[in-house]
C-alpha cells in the first residue's frame, strides 16, 4: 500500500470533450481525496466554462486550468476568468498558462507563433498585475483610460506553467508558483525542477498517462493510443521533446506506425515500448500503484493522466486504484 500522505491529482487531455464524463470524474476525484483536478484546453471545450461547472459541484479539490494558451485570450480576459473561478471555487482555482504549440496557435487561433517565451512572460506578468488590482498596462491604446478588474483583487491565485523549452523554462523560474510539464522523463524532470526552484517554493506536478484494467492488453491499448496521438498527430513539439531525451528511435517507430491519414486508434509498436515505460502506467491495480510510486521522488503532486475516450469502468478503476487514500469498499470492488 502506498503512503497515505501521497499527493495525487487527475489530469485530462484537450481531446477529452465529453463534458458529462469530465464532471463525473471530477466528483469522484473530489470524493477520493485527490488534491488537484486539471481540465485541459485545445480546440474543443472551453476549460474555464467546464471548471465553473465543476467548481459549484465540488467542495474540496483544487481546480486547475491546465493549460490555457497565452495566445487564445487577452491578459484582461484571462484575469477576469481567473478571478471569477477563484470566487466560484472559494479559493480553489489554479491558473495554468503555457506557450502552446505552433500548430494550435497558427492552425486554430490564426496567430503567428513568434517569440512564445516572450509572449508567456508578457501575459503572465500582465495577468498577475491585473489580479493584484493594478490598472491595465495599455500598449496599443495608450491614450485610453486604463481600467482595473471589476472584481475584488485575487492576487493569491497561483499561476502554474507548462514549460519545457530552454526559453520558456526561465519564465517559469521567474514567475510561476507551480510547474506542470508533460513528456519529461523522470530524471530530466527532477533535474529541471531543482534548477527552477533555486531555493524558493514551487509546486511540481507531473505524472504518467494511467489506465487500470484487469485486461492488461486493453489497458496498454488505451495508453498506447494516447501516446501515438501525442507523438504522431499533434505537431512537432512533443516528438522533438521526447527525441531530445534519447528516445528518438522509439518516436520514429511510433510515427511510422501512425500516419496522419490513418483515423483509427493509434498504436505503439512493441519495439517502442520504452515510450510506455517512461510516460505511462497501465495494467492491474497493484501494478499501476507500483508504477505511480516511481514518481514520488519526482513530483510534489503525481498527476494521473487519463487518456481521452476511456469508458467509465476504466476511469473509475483507475481513480480508485491510484487514489491517495482508498476506501476498503472500493478496494474490494477492485479485488485488491
Amino acid at each position: 500500500m502506498p503512503n497515505l500522505n501521497t499527493r495525487r491529482g487527475v489530469a485530462l487531455t484537450p481531446m477529452e470533450v465529453r463534458r458529462d464524463v469530465i464532471v463525473r470524474t471530477a466528483l469522484l476525484a473530489d470524493d477520493l481525496g485527490y488534491e488537484v483536478f486539471s481540465v485541459a484546453e485545445g480546440w474543443g471545450l472551453d476549460a474555464t466554462v467546464v471548471l465553473a461547472e465543476i467548481a459549484v459541484k465540488t467542495s474540496r479539490i483544487r481546480l486547475l486550468a491546465g493549460i490555457l494558451s497565452v495566445w487564445g485570450r487577452s491578459p484582461a480576459t484571462i484575469a477576469m476568468s481567473a478571478a471569477t473561478l477563484h470566487q466560484l471555487s472559494e479559493g480553489r482555482f489554479i491558473l495554468g498558462l503555457g506557450a502552446s504549440t505552433r500548430q494550435l496557435v497558427e492552425g486554430w487561433h490564426d496567430t503567428v507563433f513568434t517569440d512564445p517565451a516572450g509572449r508567456l512572460r508578457d501575459v503572465a506578468t500582465a495577468v498577475r498585475a491585473l489580479l493584484a488590482g493594478d490598472r491595465a498596462a495599455l500598449r496599443h491604446a495608450p491614450g485610453a483610460r486604463a481600467l482595473r478588474l471589476g472584481l475584488p483583487a485575487a492576487a493569491d491565485v497561483p499561476i502554474w506553467m507548462a514549460a519545457t523549452g530552454e526559453r520558456t523554462l526561465p519564465v517559469a523560474a521567474d514567475l510561476a508558483d507551480g510547474w506542470y510539464p508533460i513528456y519529461l522523463r523522470r530524471d530530466r524532470c527532477r533535474e529541471l525542477a531543482a534548477t527552477l526552484r533555486q531555493g524558493r517554493t514551487m509546486t511540481i506536478a507531473a505524472g504518467p498517462f494511467t489506465v487500470v484494467d484487469r485486461n492488461v492488453d486493453d489497458a496498454r491499448a488505451a495508453v498506447a493510443a494516447c501516446t501515438a496521438q501525442y507523438m504522431a498527430r499533434m505537431g512537432d513539439l512533443y516528438p522533438a521533446l521526447v527525441t531530445a531525451q534519447g528516445l528518438g528511435a522509439e518516436v520514429d517507430l511510433t510515427r511510422a506506425a501512425n500516419p496522419l491519414q490513418h483515423r483509427g486508434a493509434g498504436v505503439v509498436p512493441d519495439a517502442a515500448e520504452p515510450l510506455l515505460d517512461e510516460f505511462t502506467a497501465y495494467g492491474h491495480p497493484d501494478t499501476v500503484r507500483q508504477q505511480l510510486d516511481r514518481w514520488a521522488d519526482t513530483a510534489d503532486i503525481t498527476m494521473i493522466g487519463l487518456p481521452p475516450g476511456l469508458p467509465w469502468a476504466q476511469i473509475e478503476a483507475t481513480l480508485l486504484a491510484a487514489a491517495p487514500s482508498r476506501i476498503p469498499a472500493a478496494l474490494a470492488r477492485l479485488g485488491s
